[in-house]
Formats: structure tokens, C-alpha cells, sequence
């Protein structure tokens, strides 16, 4: 079993969630910890992962998920609503690099993948991810469109007609909450020029996109190659 399965198994699957991605993270600059002994500063992994609940309405959650040496289990430690999140910045659009920053309305962190590649299958699904939950979410009173690499919520024209119902046109306008939409800056443009999806979640029950399906099964995939070519290098070393 996958360690992105076992996360999925031990952590989400409980909380009636299903996991998309998960890519293990380092920070890069590390946060003070001075409630923890000496001995255990370090010694676990961090994963970043994102997840969609089964329950309707659905909820697409960020959550950061740790894994302590001196336990077997996996640990959510933290959680964010996609609403929450207000920026992903992918550093440098120009250079592969596994360094990336999720800016939430009460936090910043700073992280940095383990490959280039990690960084980039989770940005993908992420975004893929936002896309769709926010077309279900908002249905036809916002469209979502771009601008350079910005996402940007746009009340629906039908909504502005004037005349003797434009009282009653305002009045529905103030009760409609445009959502600000998350921004991914500096991220390589064939990370989010995807097709906009118009499915809804509720369509397809506990799946998101047959995409981002495809996307975490090309995750583990790559994590086997990965430890198969090690221990072929390791024979060759001998």
C-alpha cells in the first residue's frame, strides 16, 4: 500500500472524505516549536493534501497531514476550507522548482515539495479541483473567468437589468455572495489552461473529476518507479 493510500485510508476515509493529492512538504524557514522536547524537533513528515467530503454540500478542504517517527498513524494537524485560501503561488513560472506558497486570510506557509513534479501535480489538482467546486457552489449567478494568471468572480449580467424592477434587482444582489475566488500566481501556464468543468459535484458523487483521479493514481505510479530505480542504483553501487 502507497503511502498516499494509507493517508487516505487512516484520515480521511473516517472523516467521510476522500482524498485527491497528497505531496510531502518541507518548510522553507522553519517555525519556532519550543513546546516540543528536544529530541522529537524534526522527526516527522509533512504531507499537504487536498480532499473533497462525500456529505452534499460538498466541501473541498487543504488539510496538512504529519507523520511522527515515533508513531505508526498519520495525523491531520490542520485544515482549511478552499474558501480560505486566497493565493497559491508557484514562485517562478519559468523554472521548474518544488518551492511554493499557500496564502490562507489568518496564515502564510511557505513549502517546498519534494520534486518539481510533486509541486506541479499538486497545483494541477488543485486548481482542477477549485474550478470545479466553485462552478457548483456558485451555479449561474457568478462566472468564473481569467485574467492573466487570476481567477475573478463576475456577477452575471441577467442580474443588471434596469427598469421598475431594478429595486427588487438590487435587493437580490445584495443577498448574492460573490466568492473571492483563489488567485494562482506565478504557476507554468499549462498548470491551469485546463478546460473549465460545468459538471457538478453532486454529479459525480463521490468523485470529483475523472481527472484528478487519473492525476493521484499517476502519483503513486511515479512514487514505485521512483523506489524501483533507487534500489536498481543501489545494486549497480555495489
Amino acid at each position: 500500500m502507497t503511502i498516499q493510500s494509507t493517508i487516505n485510508k487512516e484520515v480521511f476515509i473516517p472523516c467521510n472524505e476522500r482524498m485527491l493529492v497528497a505531496v510531502e512538504v518541507q518548510r522553507r524557514k522553519k517555525k519556532r516549536m519550543s513546546f516540543l522536547s528536544p529530541g522529537s524537533k524534526g522527526n516527522y513528515a509533512t504531507f499537504i493534501c487536498v480532499s473533497v467530503t462525500n456529505t452534499r454540500p460538498q466541501q473541498l478542504l487543504i488539510s496538512k497531514v504529519k507523520h511522527f517517527s515515533d508513531s505508526l498513524a498519520f495525523t491531520r494537524t490542520s485544515q482549511w476550507m478552499v474558501e480560505q485560501l486566497q493565493q497559491v503561488d508557484g514562485i517562478n513560472p519559468d523554472k521548474d522548482s518544488p518551492e511554493f506558497d499557500l496564502v490562507f486570510i489568518n496564515a502564510v506557509d511557505q513549502w517546498a515539495a519534494s520534486t518539481a513534479a510533486e509541486k506541479c501535480i499538486l497545483v494541477h489538482v488543485l486548481y482542477r479541483a477549485c474550478q470545479t467546486y466553485w462552478g457548483a457552489k456558485t451555479g449561474s449567478h457568478v462566472k468564473v473567468k481569467r485574467k492573466g494568471s487570476h481567477q475573478v468572480g463576475v456577477v452575471d449580467p441577467s442580474d443588471s437589468s434596469p427598469g421598475p424592477s431594478s429595486g427588487r434587482t438590487q435587493a437580490r444582489r445584495k443577498s448574492l455572495v460573490v466568492p473571492r475566488l483563489p488567485e494562482f500566481i506565478n504557476c507554468a501556464s499549462k498548470l491551469t489552461k485546463v478546460p473549465q468543468i460545468k459538471m457538478s459535484l453532486g454529479e459525480r458523487g463521490d468523485k470529483l473529476t475523472e481527472a484528478e483521479d487519473k492525476t493521484v493514481g499517476l502519483v503513486h505510479t511515479t512514487k514505485q518507479l521512483a523506489d524501483i530505480a533507487h534500489k536498481i542504483a543501489l545494486k549497480r553501487a555495489k
